[in-house]
């Protein structure tokens, strides 16, 4: 990614600054794309804001038959997406269909559920209030922000964009500086859908782009990046109360246990570790084996990861890093790790290239090595023993961190997994809940709050609605100013009844 200026007026007096997005590969230029300023920025959200009245009145049906014809126009063009994403991100173009296709699941999914999940429904008013009939439903916000990542380009911004254009909200959508080529595939195809209505937007260029969308007139951002970039989004909303979903970095951990199937686990945990070349947030960089398989458990790994190697074009599993100076941190990482007593077996210091990073495994890492506690974004895996699952367990949650996991065992996998403080956790598996629409996506601690996917997903972007119509009088006035001490004791009694019981106080533990 480089900055220019354009010598093309932009209608104004002054040029508008551009920049390139460049095949981290080859260097190649991709495309040249403008440097949004505030003004920009602030003529966008007013373009979704005024195109906001007419989507929100097709109501959900209305608004399911767009997004499903948005999902067939994907889906046909789902090549020439993938060429685009293999060029501006270096992903294999396999890797690329992949995740351009379960986007357009998700899609699929949010609109034709939107109506049951968000629309008004009626629910029980309790004794005290039996005069009343009571609904709640779920409202759009108005315009939503979406500032989305370069490691998945499509399938991360994607789970907020559908999500708020199913729940009725328009979208100004800003993707990474360093894939804004897709950022740009992705709105034009929708607005081709809508006949050209600006019911989203995009907006391209570097962090201050971003920031003039989180302090713009926007009813919420959605923001998916590393958890520092993340707290300065949340400290830009704050100066105008808007309100965030931060779905933030990752340092997952894959647990082992004894009676683990070790030719699967090692398998996910090596596709975890190393596909995307890393930049996964909710992949595996840590594992933690129980010490009477750790051994065979290593050997499964390396034996799986001897044909391993990046490229581009040239048959390699997994490409380039996209963001250059990620090399730099993961080197370091590697370096700390490996000085503090990590065993490189395969790989290590000197398999971080210009712009390539060899597959990279280390055992018997310490705890407090940066490439335990931080998150790497390359890739590597720590392989580290434990004598039992409660240690791996405290280990696993002893991050700042909280996004994912995952647990590869029988007997105790479930209750393994119901103890790691994480978002989301697989079984047998890896990643499997990112696939599944149904299921809510987000982390806790420094990997963010705030969910997308699924229902939860859906009413992230909305607010909730509550209405009452009286459908008798009550049996006591109690909302008058005339109300007297009779009602009350009434009152008192009903509540004594209702609440009231003695039970057995549970035995102090």
């Amino acid at each position: 990614m480089t900055a220019t200026i354009d010598t093309a007026e932009t209608g104004a007096d002054t040029p508008q600054p551009t920049f390139d997005s460049l095949n981290p590969a080859t260097g190649d230029v991709v495309g040249t794309h403008p440097i949004d300023d505030k003004a920009h920025v602030d003529a966008a959200v007013d373009a979704a804001r005024e195109a906001s009245a007419w989507w929100q009145e097709l109501g959900f049906d209305g608004r399911k038959e767009y997004l499903l014809q948005w999902r067939s126009v994907l889906t046909r063009r789902l090549h020439q997406l993938a060429d685009l994403m293999h060029r501006e991100g270096g992903k294999p173009h396999g890797d690329a269909l992949l995740e351009a296709g379960l986007a357009i699941d998700h899609i699929a999914w949010a609109a034709k559920h939107a109506a049951k999940v968000l629309g008004r429904r009626k629910v029980s008013s309790g004794l005290l209030m039996s005069n009343q009939a009571a609904w709640v439903e779920y409202r759009p916000l108005g315009v939503v922000g979406v500032i989305g990542p370069w490691n998945y380009p499509v399938f991360t911004p994607v789970g907020s964009i559908d999500y708020a254009l199913a729940a009725g909200n328009t979208v100004v959508f800003k993707p990474s500086e360093y894939t804004p080529g897709v950022g740009r595939f992705l709105v034009d195809t929708f607005t081709e859908v809508v006949h050209g209505r600006p019911v989203l937007n995009l907006v391209t260029g570097l962090g201050e782009t971003g920031h003039h969308l989180c302090t713009a007139a926007v009813d919420k951002i959605a923001f998916t990046g590393s958890s520092a970039t993340g707290r300065k989004v949340m400290a830009a909303c704050a100066e105008t109360l808007t309100p965030v979903v931060i779905e933030a970095g990752g340092k997952d951990a894959l647990i082992v246990d004894e009676d683990a199937d070790l030719e699967a686990a090692a398998e996910a945990a090596l596709w975890a570790a190393m596909s995307n070349a890393g930049q996964t947030c909710i992949g595996t960089e840590r594992v933690y084996v129980h010490e009477r398989v750790f051994e065979p458990f290593v050997a499964e790994l390396l034996r799986q990861a001897a044909d391993v190697r990046p490229g581009y074009d040239d048959g390699g599993v997994y490409g380039p890093a996209t963001m250059p100076t990620q090399l730099t941190v993961i080197r370091r990482h590697i370096e700390d790790a490996v000085a503090k007593g990590g065993k490189a077996v395969l790989g290590g210091p000197d398999a971080v290239g210009d712009a390539y990073v060899q597959p990279t495994i280390l055992t018997h890492v310490p705890e407090d090595s940066l490439a335990v506690t931080e998150e790497t974004f390359g890739p590597t895996l720590i392989v580290n023993p434990v004598a039992s699952m409660d240690e791996a367990i405290e280990r696993t949650n002893a991050t700042k961190y909280g996004l994912a996991g995952a647990v590869f065992g029988q007997k105790r996998a479930m209750q393994i997994a119901e103890r790691i403080r994480s978002g989301m956790t697989s079984i047998n598996s890896v990643i499997s809940f990112a696939a599944i629409p149904t299921l809510p996506f987000g982390g806790v601690g420094d990997s963010g709050f705030g969910r997308i996917h699924g229902p939860d997903g859906l009413r992230e972007f909305t607010y909730a609605k509550a209405i009452t119509r009286q459908r008798m009088k009550p049996a006591l006035m109690l909302q008058s100013l005339t109300r007297d001490k009779k009602t009350e004791d009434r009152f008192a009694l009903i509540l004594t009844v209702l609440h009231g019981g003695s039970k057995t106080l549970p035995k102090r533990r």
